[in-house]
């Protein structure tokens, strides 16, 4: 009896929960994206100043709660060595958001391109966009 009460209790007060990679080459401002998005969505939180944000080396994560779904960020760095480990996200993410920025007009050739290649995982089923 306690296992089916907690299972129901369980059920009832369980959040959604998704993982998003936030996606693009470095500078493109992935993490200011992430960093102006908590400071929208969630209470009394003070953003990052745009000035004290570097070049992610890794992974920076974020999580926002909006009415009772949990959002889970994945800001990985963008620099081309660290591409290589964005692959191993796909497989636990729901979403991805791919950051360009289209100021950088000398980078947008390497942003299509590298949007392309994983864009070309989508074709074997790989990851969803």
């Amino acid at each position: 009896m306690y296992t089916l009460l907690h299972g129901l209790y369980k059920y009832l007060v369980q959040k959604d929960e998704y993982f998003i990679l936030i996606l693009g080459l470095d500078n493109a401002g992935k993490t200011t994206y992430l960093e102006a998005a908590k400071t929208k969505f969630t209470k009394n939180y003070k953003g990052m100043n745009p000035s004290k944000i570097t070049t992610t080396v890794g992974l920076n994560i974020g999580k926002i709660d909006i009415a009772g779904v949990s959002f889970n960020f994945w800001d990985l760095g963008g620099q081309e060595e660290l591409q290589s480990l964005w692959d191993k996200y796909y497989a636990e993410s729901h979403a991805v958001i791919y950051i360009v920025d289209s100021s950088d007009r000398d980078r947008i050739p390497d942003s299509k391109e590298t949007f392309g290649k994983m864009h070309s995982l989508t074709i074997f089923g790989i990851i969803n966009i």
